[in-house]
């Protein structure tokens, strides 16, 4: 028994190392390459298509990962997920091109999606329910630990290029050693046949619509600020370590409150916290529009990232209380796919509005699309569906 408890825990380490790792090389990956490209004089409008590259390819998979894991295994997942991960960053700085960086971070968003799905997966399924909320927790803190650490990495590309893309990708390295010790297991095996996968599908969007929406929207406000804050901020006379500062405080923010919103909305509803959530957060990146100040952006970054931060997990948890229980693992994967949609639009979206702008360009953008979320949710008729049935997935 004892045995069996430490070789629990060893796997448990290791995945929520893995999901650190993950996060540290999206956060890092987002604002240094933008930066890369703006000093290259790459116009802002492709720079943010640059940055969705990464998104399309979580997008593209997501169709396609659950078969996979159900046949090979979770570990076989993880390992090739962590494989294309470390091999597609350490072939970036070799040849700084345009399309041949598009092509890695789509690779890269590949390799992320499916050592995602799969720890997740992995995690809740192994986990006892008693557990489970608390381990899906840390999982979640490890990634946005992760998210907040990359970003600081963009001061030391003045040593050497090569640099901090060798230290992700050798920490990816490092994580995929640490996955030999461990035993592979199988996930449960369910009916997959297209036609019920279709029809789940579309049940899933006719319920839950709304729900879905802050993962888009999480996604939307996630890669526009890793993805165009940094241009934008070069644009407005700032430096690279300001970008360094200002990033991660967003990420720090919706860490620190991640955990008391998810309990507010436990006892208050989660539309209802959804609501409250967006609206502050509304305020203070539409009051970015008006201000250079680095410390006023910091604050209000900060605390938009403590009410908005925490859009992906309460529209998991939204989607649990909206769906019977068969349908959770599609609601999962659609999650996913607005989650991609928003990151794609997002980024691109503000470049748009970079070359059309000057200051407050970006946020003009974020602040329409926050509105759009707040009309939805608001207006989406929940007295027809079940009683809520709280999830402990992310």
């Amino acid at each position: 028994m004892k045995k069996l408890m430490e070789q629990y825990r060893y796997r448990f380490i290791t995945l929520i190392t893995i999901v650190f790792i993950s996060g540290y090389s999206q956060g890092m990956l987002l604002p240094l390459l933008s930066i890369l490209l703006e000093e290259a004089g790459v116009s802002s409008s492709m720079n943010g298509l640059n940055a969705s590259a990464l998104y399309i390819g979580i997008l593209f998979a997501s169709p396609f990962i659950e078969k996979p894991v159900r046949k090979y295994g979770y570990k076989p997942a993880i390992s090739c997920g962590l494989l294309l991960v470390a091999i597609s960053i350490a072939l970036i700085p070799i040849w700084q091109a345009f399309w041949f960086w598009f092509i890695l971070r789509v690779i890269v968003g590949i390799g992320d999606n499916l050592l995602h799905f799969a720890t997740q997966l992995w995690i809740t399924t192994s986990t006892p329910k008693e557990k489970r909320g608390r381990n899906i927790a840390i999982y979640g803190s490890s990634f946005g630990l992760g998210f907040a650490a990359g970003p600081l990495s963009t001061r030391i590309v003045d040593i050497s290029i090569y640099l901090p893309f060798l230290i992700a990708s050798g920490l990816a390295l490092l994580t995929w050693v640490l996955l030999v010790k461990i035993r592979n297991e199988y996930p449960d095996s369910i009916n997959t046949g297209s036609e019920r996968v279709i029809m789940k599908y579309w049940s899933v969007l006719k319920i839950g619509w709304a729900a879905l929406l802050p993962s888009f929207g999480y996604g939307f406000l996630e890669a526009s600020l890793h993805g165009n804050f940094p241009v934008y901020a070069l644009r407005i006379g700032m430096d690279v370590n300001a970008v360094s500062i200002l990033l991660p405080s967003f990420v720090v923010g919706s860490l620190i409150f991640q955990m008391p919103l998810g309990i507010l909305s436990d006892k208050l509803g989660r539309k209802s916290v959804l609501l409250v959530s967006i609206l502050c957060g509304w305020i203070c990146l539409s009051g970015a529009i008006f201000t250079t100040s680095l410390p006023v952006l910091f604050v209000l970054l900060f605390i938009s990232g403590m009410t908005v931060g925490s859009l992906f997990s309460l529209s998991i948890t939204y989607l649990a209380d909206l769906l019977p229980t068969d349908l959770l693992p599609t609601g999962n994967i659609l999650a996913g796919i607005f989650f991609g949609l928003g990151s794609i639009l997002g980024p691109f979206l503000g470049g748009v509005f970079i070359d059309l702008f000057e200051q407050g360009s970006i946020f003009y953008v974020i602040s329409g699309m926050l509105i759009i979320l707040f009309l939805g949710i608001a207006f989406h008729n929940t007295s027809e569906q079940p009683e809520p049935r709280y999830s402990t997935n992310l």
